[in-house]
């Protein structure tokens, strides 16, 4: 027996916040009748409806893909062009990602049909640390550097503390490789971090997510993450440290 709201998000319907917020709203159904109280458990013979759509339970299935450049972190776009979940064609359960990484940018990202799983690692709260690899304009100097580590000031507020570490520069091209280590999630973050010190982003890549890493990977490359990942994943955004030693 699980609780309703885990159910409805396990199914990739919605996180278990909105999950919550739908069988409160009295727009889910078990066995015909409405239910409306919250902790509610079914069983895997029940019959579920939200929204009168009946409940398809799919396994839940967690994948790491190498996104190339110039594809969108989305199901669908409307402009036709090409999406993440473009390269899981053989896959028929309802996948999505966790998070986005921008049209231009490359790297690892996280696709999954588990709701829970997905809003536990996007929510800020839990500080799931990502770095990223980003070749900038101009050479920036220490200072610079240890304003990225401070806090950035942006439209939307002050960055968190981050790590930061010039890894190489070419004086004659006047450009910088730069790893970068953030906790947050922000819209263009990284880029918009770059732009308010004075050095744009020429090229982006996410290197890592937590542990997880694009070894063995190349560009348009996916792999199926281990039950022990993640539960490792589990694990990390619960306990909440951004920087884990």
């Amino acid at each position: 027996m699980e609780r309703l709201q885990k159910v409805i998000a396990h199914a990739g319907v919605a996180s278990r916040r909105k999950a919550e917020q739908l069988i409160v709203e009295g727009k889910v159904k078990v066995n015909g009748k409405v239910v409306t109280e919250l902790g509610v458990k079914v069983s895997p013979q029940d019959r579920i409806e939200v929204d009168g759509i009946p409940l398809e339970r799919e396994e839940p299935v967690y994948y790491l893909l190498y996104k190339p450049r110039g594809v969108i972190s989305s199901v669908k776009d409307e402009k036709g062009r090409k999406v993440v979940t473009d390269f899981f064609k053989h896959v028929n359960k309802r996948i999505y990602p966790i998070g986005r990484l921008d049209y231009d940018t490359s790297g690892l990202l996280l696709l999954t049909n588990d709701g829970e799983f997905a809003n536990l690692l996007m929510h800020p709260r839990y500080e799931i640390e990502k770095v990223y690899i980003a070749k900038v304009k101009g050479i920036p100097a220490r200072e610079k550097v240890k304003q990225l580590e401070k806090g950035v000031a942006l439209e939307d507020g002050v960055t968190a503390p981050a790590k930061a570490k010039v890894l190489s520069i070419d004086k004659r091209k006047q450009t910088a490789i730069v790893e970068l280590h953030i906790h947050e999630g922000r819209n263009r973050q990284v880029r918009r971090m770059f732009e308010a010190i004075g050095h744009p982003v020429l090229k982006l890549k996410r290197e890592r997510y937590a542990f997880l890493d694009l070894k063995g990977l190349n560009p348009g490359d996916y792999r199926e993450l281990s039950p022990h990942e993640v539960k490792q994943l589990r694990t990390l955004a619960l306990a909440g440290s951004p920087f884990p030693s």
